[in-house]
């Protein structure tokens, strides 16, 4: 059943494609469906390509797929499942009728939010400016990114970004060193107990 469903979906995704958009599954395993994300212009994302996947319960179309993104953005932490309501975090909430262009679609549209959820991560404008850069010097790592989306390195590479890859390696690690540490409950925690220690000595 699923495996049928999702063969549908490929061909429908085939004729009309997404948006910024890229979609293409596993060769040897359709429930894993990868997809690439085209940073929008005019944010910070702006020249990311990112790349991620969907990996589908045999019980597809009627439980949620783990939605997962794997290239670093300052949104979502890469290998980590995302929490949406069309995820697997909320199988409460899932439609049976939703389909892969539909997950994809809330994913993009979630991915230019601020709301903090399961699978996100905090960072700077000029983090995300950074990761967007390095993007594909880290996609064509992957195996599968290679064997499935080629004629982006094609492209990438035919505009000379290649010659840009350590550059934006540096350009990350000099981000990631100028952001501001982020404040966890662990730091609330000392404070907590700094306070209330000198709370009691006064």
């Amino acid at each position: 059943m699923s495996t049928q469903r999702l063969q549908k979906e490929l061909k429908l995704l085939a004729r009309s494609p997404l948006e910024n958009m890229r979609t293409a599954p596993n060769p040897n395993d359709i429930l894993e469906f990868h997809y690439v994300h085209f940073g929008h212009k005019g944010t910070p994302y702006e020249g990311g390509v990112y790349h991620g996947k969907l990996v589908f319960p045999k019980e597809y179309p009627f439980k949620p797929p783990s939605v997962i993104m794997m290239t670093p953005n300052g949104r979502f932490e890469p290998g980590k499942r995302i929490c949406l309501s069309m995820s697997d975090f909320h199988p409460e909430s899932w439609n049976p009728m939703w389909s892969v262009s539909s997950i994809l679609t809330g994913l993009e549209s979630f991915f230019y939010e601020t709301t903090r959820t399961a699978g996100s991560v905090e960072s700077s404008m000029a983090q995300k400016v950074a990761y967007a850069r390095a993007s594909m010097a880290v996609n064509i790592k992957s195996v599968m990114f290679r064997k499935l989306f080629n004629d982006i390195i094609v492209d990438w590479r035919e505009k000379g970004g290649g010659e840009d890859a350590a550059a934006a390696s540096v350009a990350v690690a000099e981000a990631n060193a100028n952001a501001a540490p982020a404040v966890t409950w662990r730091h609330l925690v000392v404070v907590f107990i700094v306070l209330l220690l000198a709370f009691f000595n006064a």
